[in-house]
């Protein structure tokens, strides 16, 4: 059965994580690389563990993984052989659901909230890029080829048992569809599918979300439909133009409202828990039932969620 489906059967919104990369800094680690935060599963797994384990403490309902980046082709550039690469993005997977299973076990499943999903992280053609290019769309590739790059990755987070596979961040219906295409190959699984936007209407590479939210209607493997990595600011409005296209549930989880610089990796201000909490309140009676949160945002994000959320 589609996992979002029976969380949203019981419950009336499905809380997110918040950021693994801000997290893992506060942790001491350097992400300025290529690889991002997929560097610390070569390097630190054990952190990125406890990272998951402080998200479902603050209340997350969903872990995503460290895979957003990690790609079989990438890390072989560090040097690591076919195998070594692969069961580096299943432990991803594995990290998350020990996190998961043994934070449930502590708490004593309480019924105020569902047991926590697993969605593996599928970051777009862009991440692997690493130039920024998920925040534009203007790849270089076809469908044909797009599907030929998603395929091994998702394939490899599917055989390491996540419950859903989070594809996040797409710039372009382009690249949607060959998700869409690759998911068909495991007709057993399911998927959110979330867009980057670049202002109120319109997805990165300027198509307009209502287009996007009315192509993905009709998949059935696509349980949610949504924007992430994007400003706060435009979360409102997007909903509503989703809304108005589509039946499927509808998921944010936008970055704190900083501006990110491709360029010099940086983050430009930081940005208060009390606005997110309050922002996160207006996206949920405009529509959304999956809230979360993306790039630097904390912990202490998802726990304001929380307290609205599950009185």
């Amino acid at each position: 059965m589609n996992p979002i489906e029976q969380i949203l059967r019981d419950f009336p919104v499905m809380i997110l994580d918040g950021a693994m990369a801000t997290e893992l800094e506060n942790y001491g680690c350097n992400l300025n690389d290529r690889l991002w935060s997929a560097k610390i599963l070569l390097e630190n797994p054990e952190l990125i563990k406890q990272v998951h384990t402080d998200y479902f403490k603050a209340g997350a309902d969903c872990a995503i993984t460290s895979s957003y980046q990690a790609t079989v082709e990438g890390y072989k550039e560090r040097g690591l052989s076919d195998d070594e690469a692969i069961e580096l993005i299943k432990k991803s997977v594995q990290l998350a659901a020990e996190a998961r299973d043994e934070f449930w076990v502590e708490v004593h499943q309480p019924s105020n909230r569902p047991k926590p999903l697993v969605a593996a992280s599928v970051g777009p053609y862009g991440a692997f890029l690493a130039d920024g290019s998920e925040y534009r769309g203007d790849y270089p590739l076809n469908e044909e080829e797009l599907v030929v790059f998603h395929r091994e990755r998702m394939k490899i987070l599917v055989e390491a048992g996540a419950d859903i596979l989070a594809c996040e961040t797409i710039p372009c219906l382009l690249e949607a569809k060959a998700i869409v295409r690759v998911l068909k190959e495991f007709p057993e699984i399911y998927a959110w599918i979330s867009f980057s936007a670049k202002d109120e209407v319109h997805i990165s590479n300027g198509e307009s979300i209502a287009d996007c939210a009315k192509e993905l209607d009709g998949e059935e493997q696509v349980a949610a439909i949504g924007i992430n990595c994007s400003s706060p600011n435009f979360i409102e409005t997007l909903i509503k133009e989703i809304k108005g296209k589509t039946s499927k549930p509808i998921i944010v989880y936008p970055n704190s409202g900083e501006e990110y610089d491709a360029t010099s990796k940086t983050w430009d201000k930081p940005s208060s828990t009390n606005q997110f909490s309050y922002s996160t309140q207006r996206w949920f009676d405009a529509g959304a039932k999956i809230i979360g949160g993306c790039c630097r945002t904390k912990p202490e994000d998802i726990k304001a969620i929380t307290a609205w959320a599950r009185k």
